[in-house]
């Protein structure tokens, strides 16, 4: 299956929060620069945990602040939430291709968000030195898509490159 030929449908974004969910992220995108943002992000949050508006909003605040850790926790739980709508295994190690090719055609905007956010929880371990855990998601990505329309090649031949310099 490719995973560009698809109609984008069910995108996260377009799933609107209640009033005073949307009001704390507009609120904390206008905190951004002042590094003050947290605060309403994290109140947004408490009031809707599973919403992916406000965890990509968490994702990208703590990344731009170059709190990885943080955004790993998120970037695990959006995986987490993601996985349950598509019937994924709760191991991304265990996922196969078949897992894609054999799911509704109307899951693959999900397919798609799932493989990009653990494509994210990739990169974040290989910016927090976790190379072996990076490399093991990043050759799960190559083997799901052969057309790598994730990205993940060069990502992989990076972690590799790291890994191969540490042991020089």
């Amino acid at each position: 299956m490719d995973l560009l030929e698809f109609e984008a449908k069910d995108l996260y974004f377009e799933k609107e929060d209640s009033a005073e969910v949307q009001a704390l992220i507009n609120y904390a995108s206008e905190l951004y620069s002042s590094g003050e943002a947290e605060l309403p992000l994290l109140k947004a949050f408490l009031r809707a945990p599973d919403s992916f508006n406000v965890l990509v909003s968490l994702n990208r605040f703590y990344y731009y602040q170059h709190r990885l850790e943080e955004a790993l926790l998120i970037s695990e739980r959006a995986l987490m939430l993601i996985r349950k709508t598509i019937e994924f295994p709760e191991d991304w190690r265990a996922l196969e291709r078949s897992h894609i090719s054999e799911a509704p055609k109307d899951w693959l905007t999900r397919i798609r968000f799932y493989l990009f956010t653990l494509k994210s929880i990739g990169f974040l371990n290989m910016r927090l030195e976790n190379l072996e855990l990076s490399r093991g998601i990043f050759e799960k990505l190559v083997a799901l898509d052969d057309k790598d329309r994730i990205g993940a090649k060069a990502l992989l031949a990076l972690v590799l490159q790291r890994q191969q310099a540490a042991v020089a």
